[in-house]
C-alpha cells in the first residue's frame, strides 16, 4: 500500500507538471477602455446633434437607391491593391496563429540511411542501413507557448478587424468619389449652360449695336464675360475628368476617365439612429483591433516571464539497423529505443530577459496609450459628423431659396436689358450671381451625401447585409498556479474561424482563391 500510495502521488506530480500552470487571462473590453481612458468620461449621448434614438443598422449602402454606386463597390472589394495586399496580410497573420499552435504540440520525425557496399576507402556509414523514429515535446510548464500562441491568436483577430475596417473605408471612399464625380459633372452641365446664356447676350448686344440701341462697350464687356465662362468651362471639365480617374483607381481600372457618372445626385436618405457614444467603440472594427491588440501585447507580457523560468524538452525514439558489412553487438537489440529529458534553466544572461519584460510591458502600454487615442478620435469623427450633417442641412435649405431667387432676379434683368431699360454688366453680374448660387447648393448637396457617408463609417456600421460567421471560444488553461498567477478562469473571443474567414474573401479576376 505504501508503494502504491507513492507511485500514486509520483503520477499525479508527473500529470501536473506535464500539464503545466494557469495563464492569467486580459483583461476583458470594459477593464482596457476604463485603463485606457481614465480620467475621461464617456457621455451617455451625443452632444452635436439629437438624431433619432435606436440601434446602428448596417447596409448603409442601400439607402441611397444607386445601382451603379453598389456595382462599383462590388468591383472595388475585388479589384482595389490595397485591399488584396490587406487580404493577404490575414492571411500571413492566420499561419503565423497555426505556427505557434504548433509550438504546443509534440514533433514527430522519421530518419532513415542506407546505401551500397563500394571498394575500400569509401564512406563506412553507407555499410549501415535502418531508419529511426524520434518524437520531441516541450512541456508548457509556465505558459510560455499559450501565451505566444494566444498573442498570435489575438494578432489574428486584430488583422481581421482591420481588413472589415478597409472593406468599409474602402465602400466609404468609393461612395464619396462617386457623389464628387456626380457633382463635378453636374457643374460642368452648369457652366455649359452659363456658356451658351452667355453667348445669347454676345448675340443681343451685337443686334442691338446693329440697330443703334446698343454701344461697342457693350459687345466687349459681352465677349470678355463669355471668355471667363468658357475658361470656367474648361477647369470644370478637368476637375470632372480627374474626379473620374481617381475614382477609377479606386476600383482598379486603368485611369482613362471614361466612366460615366451619374446624371444627378441620389435624394438625401433619413435620419438614422445611431445609438451611444460607448456602442462606437464596441462595434468599429478599428476599436476591435485596438483592443485586440492590447490583449496581444497581454498576451507578450507573459510569454516574456514565462521565459526567464526553467523548460524541460522531452525526447524518445526507436530505431532498427542492419548491416551487411559490420558485425553488430550480440547483446544489441534491434529495435531498439529510449527516452530522455533535458532541464534548461536559464541561469544568467546579462540582464536581456529582464529587459525582454521591461520591453513587452512597454509595448503594452504603448497599446493602452494607442487605443485611447483612436477611441477618442472614433468619437470625435462621429460629433464632428453629426455637427456638420446639421449645419449642411441647414444651409441646404438656404442655399435652395437662394438660387430661386438670383434666378428670377436673373429673368428680370435680362427682360429689361432686351427692351433697353438696363445695362448689360448688371445682367452679367447676375449672371454670375446664379451661377455661383448653384455651384455652392451643388457642392453643399454633395458634400451632404459624403458626410452621411462618414457618419456610417465613424459609427461602425457596415455598409453590406451582415455575414454570419462562425466564432470559437478561447479559454485559460486550468492546472496549477504560476508563480505570478493572479487572474483566473476563462475568457470568450469572439473571432473568425479560418473557414468563415477564407468564404468572407472573393478573389480578383484571375487570383487564385
Amino acid at each position: 500500500m505504501i508503494m502504491s500510495a507513492r507511485h500514486t502521488t509520483l503520477a499525479f506530480a508527473i500529470t501536473a507538471l506535464l500539464g503545466g500552470c494557469a495563464i492569467l487571462s486580459p483583461p476583458d473590453s470594459a477593464q482596457i477602455r476604463a485603463d485606457a481612458l481614465y480620467g475621461t468620461e464617456l457621455s451617455a449621448h451625443w452632444t452635436a446633434d439629437t438624431p433619432p434614438s435606436g440601434k446602428v443598422g448596417d447596409n448603409w449602402l442601400a439607402t441611397f437607391n444607386d445601382e451603379q454606386l453598389d456595382k462599383l463597390v462590388v468591383e472595388a472589394l475585388k479589384r482595389n491593391p490595397d485591399l488584396r495586399a490587406a487580404a493577404a496580410q490575414v492571411e500571413q497573420s492566420a499561419a503565423y496563429a497555426d505556427i505557434a499552435q504548433a509550438q504546443l504540440l509534440p514533433s514527430l520525425s522519421l530518419f532513415g540511411t542506407g546505401g551500397i557496399k563500394g571498394g575500400g576507402g569509401g564512406d563506412m556509414s553507407s555499410a549501415l542501413s535502418g531508419a529511426m523514429l524520434a518524437i520531441s515535446w516541450e512541456p508548457d510548464l509556465w505558459g510560455r507557448l499559450r501565451y505566444g500562441r494566444n498573442a498570435a491568436n489575438e494578432d489574428y483577430a486584430s488583422a481581421q478587424a482591420d481588413y472589415e475596417f478597409a472593406r468599409q473605408s474602402m465602400a466609404a471612399q468609393v461612395a464619396r468619389s462617386w457623389f464628387l464625380a456626380t457633382e463635378t459633372k453636374l457643374q460642368l452641365a452648369a457652366a455649359q449652360d452659363m456658356v451658351k446664356a452667355s453667348g445669347e447676350l454676345v448675340r443681343l448686344s451685337e443686334d442691338r449695336q446693329r440697330i443703334g440701341n446698343g454701344s461697342n462697350r457693350d459687345v466687349s464687356l459681352a465677349r470678355a464675360n463669355l471668355g471667363n465662362l468658357q475658361d470656367g468651362v474648361r477647369q470644370a471639365s478637368l476637375a470632372h475628368e480627374q474626379a473620374l480617374r481617381s475614382l477609377e483607381l479606386l476600383v482598379g481600372r486603368y485611369p482613362s476617365a471614361e466612366l460615366e457618372a451619374a446624371p444627378a445626385l441620389p435624394e438625401f436618405p433619413e435620419s438614422v439612429p445611431v445609438g451611444m457614444p460607448l456602442n462606437v467603440l464596441e462595434r468599429r472594427p478599428d476599436m476591435i483591433a485596438a483592443e485586440r491588440r492590447v490583449a496581444a501585447a497581454f498576451n507578450r507580457v507573459g510569454e516574456a516571464k514565462a521565459a526567464k523560468l526553467p523548460m524541460l524538452p522531452l525526447n524518445a525514439s526507436i530505431a532498427t539497423l542492419s548491416s551487411e558489412v559490420l558485425n553488430l553487438k550480440e547483446d544489441y537489440e534491434n529495435p531498439s529505443g529510449g527516452a530522455g529529458a533535458k532541464l534548461l534553466a536559464p541561469l544568467y544572461r546579462g540582464g536581456e530577459l529582464d529587459a525582454n519584460v521591461e520591453v513587452r510591458t512597454a509595448q503594452q502600454r504603448e497599446a493602452l496609450a494607442r487605443y485611447a487615442g483612436q477611441a477618442l478620435k472614433a468619437l470625435g469623427d462621429v460629433e464632428n459628423a453629426l455637427a456638420t450633417s446639421k449645419s449642411l442641412a441647414d444651409r441646404v435649405g438656404l442655399l435652395a431659396q437662394v438660387l430661386a431667387d438670383q434666378e428670377t432676379t436673373l429673368k428680370y434683368e435680362q427682360e429689361l436689358f432686351r427692351i433697353g431699360r438696363q445695362d448689360l454688366r448688371a445682367v452679367q453680374q447676375q449672371q454670375m450671381a446664379v451661377q455661383s448660387a448653384r455651384m455652392s447648393l451643388l457642392r453643399v448637396q454633395s458634400e451632404q451625401l459624403i458626410q452621411r457617408v462618414n457618419l456610417h463609417l465613424a459609427l461602425g456600421g457596415s455598409f453590406a447585409e451582415p455575414v454570419e460567421v462562425a466564432t470559437s471560444e478561447s479559454s485559460a488553461f486550468v492546472g496549477p498556479p504560476c508563480p505570478d498567477a493572479t487572474v483566473r478562469g476563462k475568457r470568450s473571443n469572439k473571432v473568425r474561424t479560418r473557414r468563415a474567414w477564407q468564404a468572407s474573401i472573393e478573389p480578383a479576376p484571375g487570383v487564385a482563391a
